[in-house]
């Protein structure tokens, strides 16, 4: 399915559900109100995604003579596209993402970590990496999931409050609506993302940088370092980066949208690029 219809059913899925919650919490005037906030929702869904998840994670626009914005503009030039906005996560943990709504609107994002982490060959394959997710226009649709993923978790969070302050405050209430709001925010999520496209991702990075062992080695030890430093990141987020940042356990686990890293490395170093 195209990307762009995707992005439209996910952002129709989000009003419905907005819409049911506020007439179940408020009745007409729930309804009148959900429907504000969903119209709100869609367009800054749409035009706003990727600040907000930017935003999220504290990131920090570098300027030209940064070696991660250079790095960039050599891999953008060499791939055809026009130069992102470069950004750095003041995170210790090793990992990267791109966002924006399309290749003249998209922006690149990686941690502290990594560019302590990784070799500058293997730098290098993560952020070819990420420019193919911007070739592929992969990033309108996961910033869009992220954002309503997150809005649908925050809803069931709000919906909890609201139960447990009519009822005396009761947790096992709130524990109840993530129990069905976070799987649900979950489909939503792997319904939008495909797995296959982070070895896409993958394939589409070693032909732009004709390396494919550089960004095997990344994988590995993006993958092994994160176990160890895992990334403080929102589920909801958790498709966007180049590894599953944190170990995710219990409801959590259910936003995994990423293949096996050796598997990865495994498909990468058979791939005739």
């Amino acid at each position: 399915m195209p990307n762009g219809l995707k992005t439209a059913l996910l952002l129709g899925a989000l009003s419905g559900m907005l819409l049911l919650l506020g007439d179940y919490l408020g009745g007409q005037q729930g309804l009148v109100l959900a429907f504000a906030f969903a119209a709100l929702m869609n367009l800054g869904s749409y035009w706003f995604s990727d600040k907000i998840v930017l935003r999220m994670y504290h990131a920090q626009e570098v300027s030209p003579s940064h070696p991660l914005f250079q790095m960039t503009q050599r891999l953008a030039q060499k791939a055809g596209l026009p130069m992102p906005k470069v950004y750095v996560i003041p995170d210790s943990s090793p990992n990267a993402f791109a966002t924006g709504r399309n290749p003249q609107h998209a922006a690149v994002a990686a941690t502290e970590g990594i560019m302590q982490a990784l070799a500058p060959h293997e730098l290098e394959g993560v952020i070819a990496h990420e420019l193919a997710h911007v070739r592929h226009r992969d990033i309108l649709i996961s910033s869009v999931a992220a954002t309503i993923a997150a809005a649908v978790m925050m809803v069931a969070r709000m919906a909890a409050g609201g139960r447990d302050d009519r009822e005396g405050g009761s947790n096992p209430i709130a524990l109840f609506a993530m129990m069905i709001f976070a799987p649900m925010a979950a489909m939503l999520i792997q319904m939008a993302i495909s797995r296959s496209r982070e070895f896409a991702a993958d394939a589409g990075a070693a032909r732009i940088t004709g390396n494919p062992h550089a960004l095997a080695d990344a994988l590995r030890k993006i993958d092994a370092i994160a176990r160890r430093v895992p990334l403080d990141a929102n589920p909801a987020t958790a498709h966007m980066f180049i590894v599953k940042p944190f170990s995710g356990q219990g409801l959590m686990s259910l936003f995994s949208t990423h293949p096996p890293t050796e598997a990865r490395v495994q498909a990468l170093l058979k791939g005739a690029y």
